[in-house]
């Protein structure tokens, strides 16, 4: 080939072209079916690497093939500048943190630009720059660049404080106290998957701690449970002699419990004051009374402990807490250790576990079995944290409580859980704590925690006919994968009230009914695929957004009042907003939502729930969900190093090479791990296309051949089967019949001597355009080089009628494909170096038993009587026996679709016009013969194996 692959420069040259040409604006055109996607915009808290980059994909190549197919597309894209996020990164270039400094300079941001970055707004700003010109335009997507938004644009928050007053006539904004997650730097913060305010922890539940108060004197040692039904288990208390706990009047009570806990506390409780400390050795061999039990009970040392964790201290049911069995198994074995804190070995030893509870598959005592079970014998060893859910989870789910339970015995424990909880909190012997099941760090670094807000606002997402409209509408929806359209009424019914407002120094939308809340980051990113209707009159100086309130917004997505009236309360031209009220009605309902597998449990039901409370009318038409591309250690992230960046990926791999790796690496709904060696052979595969095309384009010449017949009725196949898998979204699929399906048809063709140059051309020109939605930028070139007019990503996706098919010509090369196959495993087989190859078809009356077999079907009966008609079979009755019962399991193998009937003068002329091929391919000799010539050379005896389709072998 002449030219060569230059990837660099063919991307500047394309993304250059499309930008000039505008091929990526989105216009309402009456009568042209339209297609609108979007993908989850990102969040404004970094540099963005390889893995983000596997979804954004897959939106450019949806949308380049809608387009290709017809469609009118709408592909907008955005940023998410809510939150903390610019907070964040405007903090660390104001203390000039080293590793953020050098990332900016890296990345060619000037002195002067990262002197401004000390601003969040301006954050926000150039990371939005950064995100559309050196990742999204880069890997050329055609995006309407004209509607890009954030989400701290003036008509966004116009847009999202309509969006509120909706949800407030809806009637489903309430407010009330509320025990919410909060950076102790920062505010709240939403904990969740998506991580949008957090660098670690999006996986951390809300905990809701009892705490038990065990009174010792004047004072009270608290215990925190998960497990509050548990306490008439109770044997003894834990504490850590390692550990000092503090002293701290809370609401009038002296509490011991951890600095931690105590901390914590501060953030809950009106008033939590630390009047001394008490070191845990000072606690060991006192005995405190229990709640609810009335009785007391020893305090003993146990480094299982954690400071960190509940109160730092632990009453003890060893009956059913692996933990507190194996605990009071080494203390009972470990005298010495008893009497160093002056403890009685005996007393510890007359420990006895209380059985409460009767689980299924468990005896009295749960915590020993299982303890033996798994060969657990001391505090740690790390199988004490399975153990302990196992039995867990068979008493919450199977077991009830014993006749030792009081009021509660008899009754399962998942109900006498909250009643018993309830009756302490009523008697005063126990408290309530929030905390997080794991630990949680802000993007800022601090530590995130729970705390009371005694006016929080929420959206009660609980609405019961809301609930329903989103739950009806699913099953309706284009939704991938499967499973998670199983899953997703089942996480509608789950969402109740979701805290949607924080104080503090945030970006994002004033709560319109009270300025001093911003509306947080999930609940300001629900409906605004509904803004990019509007969005690029805004963008484009067309639509004041100072301008924008409830009554425009109620006429453009609701219908509600005229153009006319709405001008008259806005000063918008009539015709504009006639205008956009009609784009409105042509775009929506938005056709695909996609986003990442983080999105399934909070975006994604939250952004149907918003459509079905404002929009009910105009539900989404479908969700794709992908996963992730993880580093080695998981999945990547931004903020915690290990990614690739996007520039330095795509100069090392090229950007058609990161496109087809996404695309075809695996199903877009598992994890990928980021494999330098694979994201280079995708680099190849699209290499080795550009240098196979241009070879094929420039041959000349060639008359035609029967194979001709064959790539035509190939090509049929390939556009059908290759749009088919585009059209479901199967785009590893397509790619795996566009990339090398099509490049083994075409290297087949050219094997059996094909090189009619004007066949060649229409294949390439067809090929090229299947390329065109996965790698455009050497697609483009190719289209070039092949001499077309426009530009390929505005030409049609092939279609097939194009291309003839005929099944006879498809018959031959499946059944050359298959004797070449054979020839290959005979000489593997036996390492045999041919020199002639002899290949012979079977004798006629196998075809004719295989025409009856065909006719009759599985009735042996009403083959061999058939048989008997026909003079030439007559005498062949055992032969034809034996040749029958083997077409009998051939009829098993091809299914519904009965046994290929063949003919052998057919094979006899294939095999012939092949003899060439057979020549080259083993360079040797060959011969073909007919079963029933007489006197051939048949030194095997093979004519006599032979069967239709499958002609006999002999090599030497």
């Amino acid at each position: 080939m002449g030219k060569d692959y230059e990837p660099a420069v063919f991307e500047k040259k394309w993304q250059e072209r499309w930008q000039e040409s505008g091929i990526w604006k989105a216009d309402a055109q009456t009568g042209k079916p339209k297609f609108f996607l979007m993908f989850a915009y990102p969040g404004t808290s970094g540099f963005l690497h390889v893995g983000h980059m596997r979804g954004y994909t897959y939106s450019d190549v949806i949308t380049r093939y809608k387009r290709m197919t017809g469609y009118n597309v709408l592909f907008p894209v955005g940023t998410h500048a809510s939150g903390n996020l610019c907070q964040t990164f405007a903090r660390k270039v104001e203390r000039n943190d080293q590793s953020t400094i050098e990332l900016l300079t890296e990345s060619g941001a000037s002195s002067e630009e990262i002197e401004k970055l000390k601003e969040p707004a301006y954050v926000a700003e150039f990371l939005s720059q950064v995100y559309i010109n050196e990742y999204w335009k880069k890997f050329g997507f055609l995006a309407d660049w004209d509607r890009f938004i954030t989400t701290i644009d003036t008509g966004y928050k116009k847009f999202i404080q309509w969006q509120f007053r909706k949800l407030h006539a809806r009637g489903m904004l309430t407010q009330k106290p509320y025990y919410g997650t909060a950076c102790m730097e920062c505010g709240p913060v939403a904990v969740d998957a998506s991580e949008t305010d957090i660098s670690q922890g999006g996986n951390a539940e809300k905990q809701e701690w009892i705490l038990l108060k065990f009174k010792m004197d004047d004072e009270f040692l608290m215990a925190a449970t998960l497990r509050p039904e548990t306490v008439f288990g109770q044997t003894n208390f834990w504490a850590n002699p390692d550990v000092e706990y503090v002293k701290a009047r809370v609401n009038g009570e002296v509490w011991i419990i951890s600095p931690q806990c105590a901390e914590k506390l501060s953030f809950q409780k009106n008033s939590v004051e630390i009047i001394g400390k008490i070191g845990g050795k000072n606690l060991i061999g006192r005995t405190v009374m229990a709640p609810v039990i009335d009785r007391e009970i020893p305090v003993l040392p146990s480094r299982f402990t954690d400071p960190d964790f509940g109160t730092g201290l632990v009453t003890s049911v060893p009956s059913d807490a692996p933990y507190d069995w194996i605990a009071l198994q080494d203390l009972t074995n470990d005298p010495e250790t008893c009497r160093k804190f002056g403890l009685d070995p005996e007393m510890v030893r007359n420990i006895e576990p209380i059985p409460i509870i009767e689980s299924k598959g468990w005896g009295p005592n749960p915590a020993a079995e299982i303890c033996r079970k798994m060969g657990i014998t001391d505090q740690n060893d790390p199988k004490l944290e399975e153990a302990t859910k196992e039995i867990y989870k068979a008493g919450f789910h199977t077991g009830r409580m014993r006749e030792n339970c009081g009021q509660f015995a008899g009754k399962p424990v998942a109900t006498a859980k909250d009643e018993v909880k309830a009756m302490m909190l009523e008697m005063g012997v126990a408290d309530v704590m929030y905390d997080l099941s794991e630990p949680v760090i802000c993007r800022c670094g601090a530590k995130v925690i729970m705390k009371l807000i005694p006016d929080q606002w929420f959206i009660d997402y609980g609405h019961p006919e809301v609930t329903e409209i989103a739950k009806a509408h699913v099953p309706k929806m284009n939704i991938q994968p499967q499973t998670y359209k199983d899953n997703l009424p089942g996480a509608l019914d789950w969402f109740k009230e979701r805290a949607c407002v924080r104080m503090g120094n945030w970006l994002g939308t004033p709560f319109p009914f009270d300025e001093r809340w911003t509306i947080e980051p999930i609940s300001d990113s629900t409906l605004y695929s509904a803004y990019y209707i509007v969005s690029g009159a805004v963008n484009q100086g067309i639509l004041d957004p100072e301008k924008l309130n409830d009554a425009f917004f109620d006429h453009i997505f609701l219908g509600n009042g005229s153009p006319d009236e709405v001008s008259k309360v806005t000063g918008i031209n009539a015709k504009v907003i006639a205008g956009l009220r009609k784009d409105f009605k042509y775009w929506y309902p938005l056709n695909i939502n996609l986003g990442g597998k983080e999105h399934q449990t909070v975006h994604f039901p939250v952004f149907l729930l918003n459509h079905a409370a404002i929009l009910p009318d105009n539900m989404p038409k479908g969700l794709f969900v992908h996963w992730w591309i993880s580093g080695k250690a998981g999945k990547m992230s931004k903020s915690k190093g290990g990614a690739e960046p996007i520039p330095d990926a795509a100069s090392t791999y090229t950007v058609d090479g990161l496109r087809l790796y996404y695309c075809h690496i695996s199903s877009p709904h598992v994890d990928v791990e980021w494999d330098p060696a694979s994201v280079y052979n995708s680099r190849k595969s699209v290499e080795r296309a550009w240098y196979f095309a241009g070879e094929l384009l420039e041959m000349q010449g060639g008359g035609e051949k029967p194979i001709d017949a064959w790539l035509e009725s190939q090509f049929h196949i390939n556009v059908h089967k290759a749009s088919s898998m585009m059209d479901d979204i199967k785009l590893r699929e397509a790619a795996n019949i566009i990339y090398f399906d099509i490049v083994n048809d075409l290297k087949w063709y050219l094997r059996r001597g094909g090189n009619n140059s004007e066949l060649l051309r229409k294949a390439i020109n067809a090929w090229i355009r299947m390329m065109a939605p996965f790698t455009p930028h050497m697609a483009e070139e190719l289209w070039e080089m092949a001499e077309n007019a426009d530009m390929v990503s505005a030409s049609r996706y092939p279609d097939t009628s194009e291309f003839n098919i005929d099944e006879k010509a498809l018959e031959i090369e499946e059944y050359l494909e298959s004797v070449l196959a054979d020839i290959s495993g005979i000489l593997k087989m036996t390492g045999m170096i041919p020199k002639r190859i002899c290949l012979y078809t079977a004798y006629q009356w196998k075809y004719e038993v295989q025409r009856m077999m065909a006719q009759e079907g599985k009735d042996m009966g009403a083959v061999m009587k058939h048989a008997q008609l026909v003079p030439e079979l007559k005498s062949k009755s055992k032969e034809i026996s034996a040749f029958a019962s083997r077409l009998m399991k051939d009829m098993k193998r091809f299914g519904d679709g009965g046994i290929p009937v063949n003919e052998q003068n057919e094979e006899l002329e294939a095999l012939r016009a092949a003899i060439d091929l057979f020549g080259k391919e083993f360079s040797c000799e060959v011969s073909v013969f007919s079963g029933d010539e007489p006197d051939l050379y048949d030194p095997s005896n093979k004519r006599n194996v032979a069967s239709p389709g499958k002609p006999g072998i002999h090599v030497e």
